[in-house]
């Protein structure tokens, strides 16, 4: 039996998006924005005078050395693609 996507509207910095995924992909969906958001909101601390835009890519750089270290598993790495994949096509639509 196929499993139905669900809507999910999620927040990345200050954009709201809304992406499809499996039902029960919600909640690591969720717990990966909350790392963004936090890692966002550190690096708008650290860094003040930057737009959202130069924040989302610090934690995309962020993530993408962590897992190049070896720093986070499969499984993470593949949710999060899910989820660049989606905002990737919401953008496109709105386009």
């Amino acid at each position: 039996m196929d499993e139905q996507l669900i809507p999910i509207n999620i927040l990345i910095g200050d954009r709201t998006y809304r992406i499809k995924s499996l039902a029960k992909d919600e909640e690591i969906i969720r717990k990966t924005l909350k790392i963004i958001n936090d890692k966002i909101i550190e690096f708008k601390t650290e860094f003040a005078g930057k737009d959202m835009q130069d924040y989302i890519a610090m934690v995309l750089i962020w993530y993408a050395t962590l897992a190049a270290a070896g720093g986070n598993n499969q499984q993470m790495e593949s949710e999060f693609e899910k989820i660049l994949l989606g905002i990737e096509q919401q953008i496109d639509k709105a386009l």
